[in-house]
C-alpha cells in the first residue's frame, strides 16, 4: 500500500513539473518576436532580456524570439514584431504610426515607472543655472531618448536658449553606452554640461563608478513614463492580455533557467518590476514632443 501511495505522489509531482514547460521542452507553433530597444549595446540588451524572454516563452507556452533593435531602426522593424520594449517617446511614435498599444510600464530607481531628464555639471563648475549655458559646450544623449535629449531641449527653450545657436558646441556620443559617455565627458572636462536621465546617475553612484558629490544637477525636467512593453496589431487580444498579465505578475523572487544557470529574471533585466499603465499616461510625452519638434509631430 505504501509503495502505491509513493508511486501516485511521484506521478503527481512529475505531472506538475511538466505543466510548467521546463527548460529544453520543444514548443510548436509560430514564432513571436519581441523587439527590445538597445539602451547601451546589443550585447548588453540581449544579456538583460534573454531570461525575461525565456520566462515568458515557458509561461505562455509559445515560441518567442528576442531581437535587439536600435532606436532609429524601430519604425522599419516594427512590421516584423509582435511585442515591443521601448522608451516612452518610441512608444508614442509607434502608437501613432503603427498602432502599437502599451501593456506594462517598467519600474526602477527612485522614480518608479517614470524617468527624469536632468542637466548636470561638474561639482566645481561655475555654471549654476540653465541661462549660464549660453556660449558653453554640452553633451546630449541619443536624439530619441526622451529624458536624455528631448526633456533637456525643453529646459533650454524654457530659459530662452536655442541649442543650435546659443551653445558654443554640442554633441551626441557615438557607439555604445552613450549615456555613460555623457557623464564621463562632463566628469573629465570634455564638456561643460551634460544631458542625462537621473536613473543613469543613480545607477553609476550605486555601482561605485561615480562619486555622489562629483556632479551637480542644475536643472530637472518633469518626470515622465519611460520604458514599457507593448504589442503590435499582429497580436491577438487574448495573447496580448496574457503577455501583459505575465509581465505584471513578475516578482523579484521569480527565476528561470538559461544556459544551464538559474537566474532571477528582474535582477538580470536590471528592473524592480512592472506596473499597469494606460495610453493616457503618455500625454506629457506627446506634449514634450510637440514643443521640441520631435517625431511623430515634427514640422519641417
Amino acid at each position: 500500500m505504501k509503495r502505491l501511495v509513493w508511486a501516485l505522489l511521484a506521478l503527481a509531482a512529475l505531472a506538475g513539473c511538466q505543466s510548467q514547460a521546463p527548460a529544453g521542452k520543444e514548443l510548436s507553433g509560430p514564432v513571436y518576436r519581441i523587439g527590445y530597444m538597445i539602451c547601451n549595446s546589443e550585447k548588453e540588451t540581449l544579456a538583460r532580456f534573454t531570461a525575461m524572454t525565456a520566462y515568458l516563452e515557458r509561461k505562455l507556452g509559445i515560441r518567442l524570439e528576442a531581437a535587439a533593435i536600435d532606436t532609429v531602426d524601430f519604425t522599419r522593424e516594427v512590421e516584423g514584431l509582435h511585442f515591443t520594449h521601448t522608451n516612452s517617446l518610441l512608444y508614442v511614435i509607434l502608437q501613432r504610426l503603427h498602432g502599437v498599444e502599451v501593456l506594462a510600464a517598467e519600474r526602477k530607481g527612485s522614480l518608479g515607472f517614470r524617468s527624469q531628464g536632468v542637466i548636470m555639471v561638474r561639482a566645481d563648475s561655475a555654471i549654476h543655472g540653465v541661462a549660464d549655458l549660453k556660449g558653453r559646450t554640452m553633451a546630449f544623449g541619443p536624439m530619441l531618448a526622451p529624458t536624455g535629449f528631448m526633456s533637456q531641449v525643453a529646459l533650454l527653450m524654457d530659459s530662452g536658449l536655442d541649442p543650435e545657436t546659443d551653445l558654443a558646441y554640442y554633441a551626441i556620443p557615438s557607439g555604445s553606452f552613450k549615456h555613460e559617455k555623457v557623464i564621463y565627458g562632463v566628469l573629465f572636462g570634455r564638456f561643460d554640461a551634460g544631458s542625462i536621465p537621473l536613473d543613469d546617475i543613480e545607477t553609476m553612484v550605486d555601482d561605485g563608478r561615480l562619486g555622489p558629490d562629483e556632479l551637480r544637477i542644475i536643472a530637472r525636467a518633469p518626470a515622465i513614463p519611460y520604458c514599457n512593453f507593448g504589442y503590435t496589431q499582429k497580436v491577438d487580444e487574448r495573447l496580448a492580455k496574457a503577455f501583459g498579465e505575465a509581465v505584471l505578475a513578475l516578482t523579484p523572487e521569480d527565476t528561470v533557467e538559461v544556459g544551464g544557470e538559474r537566474v532571477r529574471i528582474l535582477a538580470r533585466a536590471l528592473v524592480d518590476g512592472y506596473e499597469p499603465i494606460t495610453d493616457a499616461d503618455f500625454e506629457p510625452v506627446r506634449e514634450l514632443a510637440r514643443r521640441t519638434n520631435m517625431p511623430p509631430y515634427q514640422r519641417y
